[in-house]
């Protein structure tokens, strides 16, 4: 059995004062520090290229909203609404996304460092040609994720349903999948050499790849 991944806890102080998004564009580079943002939509949609620092996002709604190359460090989403929000290229360390609904979030060209993922809903989402490191995906509902060509450290999948995830061109040596659920993955036979399943999922592989189990 594979030792559980362990990760960064963001480093976010206790009573952190609330702040508004607004507050984002009183700086000259656009910067988010040391707050907490609670209960709100988005009040501006395009937050590219902003400083993100000891944030706890709370039953915030940001959905649609563009965060291309953004830099989150020990920040907290829980209970949010990121749906089809934009992560392209953004760097992100010891973050959390916790209960929040993440359908068709892009994290393309993504550097992710220290992230867990809990109880998340992530159908359709994208993390095409990121580099994950040191990364949880804990219940987490994931179907229809693209992980083409991503460089994979240290990720752990725990009691998620995978269904019909994209794996292509990404080595799933080391991965342990074997609590997980599937009918159908794409993937090959070359990507999946030294990862980790069940003796059940080894029956579904061998179908997808063609061959015949005599029972």
């Amino acid at each position: 059995m594979m030792a559980k991944v362990k990760i960064e806890n963001p480093n976010i102080d206790i009573d952190l004062p609330a702040a508004s998004l607004q507050d984002i564009f009183e700086n000259e580079d656009p910067s988010l520090r040391h707050c907490t943002i609670s209960t709100c939509s988005a009040e501006i949609k395009n937050y590219d290229r902003t400083d993100f620092s000891q944030v706890v996002f709370k039953q915030v709604k940001l959905n649609g909203s563009s965060f291309k190359n953004v830099e989150l460090t020990d920040v907290i989403f829980d209970h949010c609404d990121l749906s089809n929000v934009d992560f392209l290229g953004a760097i992100i360390h010891r973050v959390e996304f916790k209960d929040t609904k993440m359908v068709g979030v892009n994290l393309a060209d993504a550097t992710l460092r220290n992230v867990r993922f809990e109880n998340s809903i992530m159908h359709l989402s994208s993390f095409n040609y990121s580099s994950p490191k040191q990364i949880i995906f804990d219940h987490c509902s994931l179907k229809g994720t693209d992980f083409y060509a991503c460089k994979f450290n240290k990720v752990q999948f725990q009691h998620c349903d995978i269904n019909e995830v994209n794996f292509s061109q990404t080595p799933l040596k080391n991965v342990d999948l074997s609590n997980s659920t599937f009918e159908r993955l794409i993937v090959s036979l070359d990507e999946l050499e030294g990862c980790i399943i069940s003796s059940e999922q080894a029956v579904a592989f061998a179908a997808m790849l063609g061959l015949k189990v005599k029972e």
